[in-house]
């Protein structure tokens, strides 16, 4: 008799239904990447920390983005969603600028709902559908390597700073870390889904209905700059399945003198950074219920941010 045990039957997958049903594609992701109750476990309990650090990601982000000519000239097309002035020459400052920050505020905010919601993955869905042009009143389309390269800088910052949080312990920041790329890897698909032409047999001449404008879901409004992309209070964490007690507010370290201006003031401080007067009180309990304080040294992140 042999000595090997039996393998798991083979899992049968329909192509088309990759390609044609939405929810087919993410139980597929799921599965394959063994996303399951201990990652969205992870991801509340990592909440905090992700939401605390937004900021000084998205101050990140923009720096890279206008860094390259190539990038930059993105923010010259208008958006659906910008009536507002527009800067020829840019910075972090200038209008459109600010208008894009607090989206993506926004949106990595909703990073930390609920997963376990259909909802959260058709959003996802649809910020990849939409840096395609597809639903825009000023079509803009954004060539996918710019794409992987602004996911992959989100996910290096994002990983760094919880690797090095000094209290977490290590296998709860193992299981966060792992979370969080699963997470981000599965936007990575529903980018690349509507640039690659893999399974257009199945999509061609497709009818996706009525395209709803940025920020809205099933008529619903789910992205909104002015209330998630600000810096909201302790006391009004993002939404999740059980969400974490003692949230940080949003540093304002971390902001640009323009978004300090745009932006409600709070007494925020991020849990991964250390000097500094608006450094000096950080307040987060960590698992094992103790308080992180700030040390003598200010973190690599928040000092790529300012």
């Amino acid at each position: 008799m042999s000595s090997f045990k039996k393998s798991l039957p083979m899992q049968h997958i329909d192509r088309k239904s990759l390609y044609t049903n939405l929810e087919s594609r993410i139980r597929y992701l799921h599965s394959f990447l063994d996303f399951g109750a201990s990652d969205i476990e992870a991801l509340v309990i990592g909440s905090k920390y992700i939401q605390a650090l937004i900021p000084a990601v998205v101050n990140i982000v923009y720096k890279k983005l206008l860094n390259y000519d190539i990038t930059a000239r993105a923010f010259q097309t208008r958006s659906t969603a910008f009536e507002g002035p527009m800067d020829e020459v840019l910075d972090e400052d200038s209008p459109q600028i600010l208008h894009r920050k607090y989206f993506l505020r926004a949106y990595l905010k909703k990073l930390c709902s609920d997963p376990t919601q259909m909802e959260f993955w058709e959003y996802l869905d649809k910020v990849g559908m939409m840096h395609t042009g597809i639903g825009r009143t000023y079509p803009l389309h954004i060539e996918y390597i710019h794409i992987g390269a602004g996911l992959a800088v989100i996910q290096d910052v994002l990983n760094e700073a919880i690797l090095s949080h000094p209290r977490l312990q290590l296998p709860r920041k193992i299981a966060i870390v792992k979370a969080l790329g699963k997470v981000i890897w599965i936007q990575n698909d529903l980018f690349t889904k509507w640039y690659v032409h893999d399974g257009e047999e199945f999509t061609d001449g497709m009818d996706y209905g009525e395209i709803e404008k940025e920020g809205w879901l099933h008529g619903k409004k789910v992205l909104d700059p002015e209330r998630d992309g600000g810096a909201p209070s302790a006391a009004a964490p993002a939404a999740a399945p059980t969400a974490p007690a003692g949230v940080c507010p949003f540093s304002g370290s971390v902001m640009t003198d323009g978004e300090k201006a745009a932006a409600p003031s709070t007494g925020g401080v991020c849990p991964f950074s250390g000097s500094g007067a608006d450094l000096e009180k950080l307040s987060i309990h960590d698992e094992d219920g103790k308080k992180d304080e700030g040390d003598d040294t200010k973190s690599d992140v928040t000092e790529k941010a300012q």
